[in-house]
């Protein structure tokens, strides 16, 4: 059995910020003025529901002061728009980048929420335009949005789909032009990045991306780290996960402790030989 509590709040998070940044991160706070290898990810990197993360482990077994800059839901944007993280990271030995889906950053036809990536602001006069009988004001996050718009006209939703991919990769591409150090992209998902075309609907993680866009930004990266969970994996690294009863459907989602057991030891390797 996962371990269960009634309290909305069964793990505590140690929230933190640093400098003049408006992110809240995991803590404990790390003090950032010797050597130090910078995460950013999204909400597998902050470890939700997660009692040691592998940014945790990663410090552990590494001897070296890990920064774990994961915010839940995060895109690139959220960290494209921060001067304070970008300047951590460029300072770092290393930083670590978990690849997130291309469904949370702002693009042709919708904006997100500069901090909150998964929420969605407004439409483009263009999104109006091609899909004139959606309500959009009715949509507050980006999964719903691309939900009612697959489900609203698939041959319409193509677009939609190849423009997130586009604004992926050239996102991508200023985020790696804004950090110093080497860098080290990390693909934690319950599949290949080659396998992506095959998951169905719109909860594969990270969506959207493939294995032709890691090709496109590689170039700008030291290396690629690839963890794939399977079902089993993720099934007995929920058990280890601590949640309230009310998050349970959430926990549901995450891909386990035990992925996060693999992520670290999958980087410690590469990061040694890059520290």
């Amino acid at each position: 059995m996962a371990y269960e509590y009634q309290s909305d709040h069964a793990l505590s998070y140690f929230p933190c910020r640093y400098g003049k940044s408006k992110l809240l991160f995991r803590g404990p706070k790390k003090r950032l003025d010797g050597d130090y290898v910078a995460v950013l990810g999204g909400t597998e990197t902050y470890g939700k529901f997660v009692e040691n993360p592998f940014t945790d482990m990663l410090e552990q077994r590494l001897g070296t002061t890990v920064a774990n800059l994961g915010c839940v839901n995060a895109g690139p944007d959220v960290f494209i728009g921060d001067e304070v993280v970008m300047d951590i990271c460029s300072h770092a030995r290393v930083t670590v980048i978990q690849v997130a889906g291309a469904q949370n950053l702002s693009n042709r036809f919708y904006a997100v929420h500069p901090r909150r990536n998964d929420r969605f602001l407004k439409a483009s006069k263009l999104l109006e335009t091609i899909y004139r009988d959606v309500e959009f004001n009715d949509i507050n996050f980006t999964r719903h949005l691309l939900s009612t718009l697959e489900s609203n006209s698939a041959d319409k939703f193509l677009m939609v789909r190849q423009e997130l991919k586009d604004a992926w990769v050239a996102r991508m591409t200023t985020l790696l032009a804004k950090i110093d150090s080497k860098v080290v992209l990390l693909w934690m998902a319950d599949h290949a990045p080659e396998d992506n075309f095959a998951q169905t609907g719109l909860q594969a993680d990270p969506l959207f991306v493939d294995r032709e866009m890691l090709e496109q930004v590689r170039p700008m990266v030291d290396d690629i780290v690839e963890v794939v969970a399977g079902h089993d994996e993720v099934d007995a690294g929920y058990e280890r996960l601590v949640f309230s009863e009310l998050d349970a459907p959430s926990a549901r989602q995450m891909l386990g402790a035990v992925a996060h057991d693999r992520v670290a030891g999958a980087l410690q390797g590469v990061l040694s030989d890059l520290l």
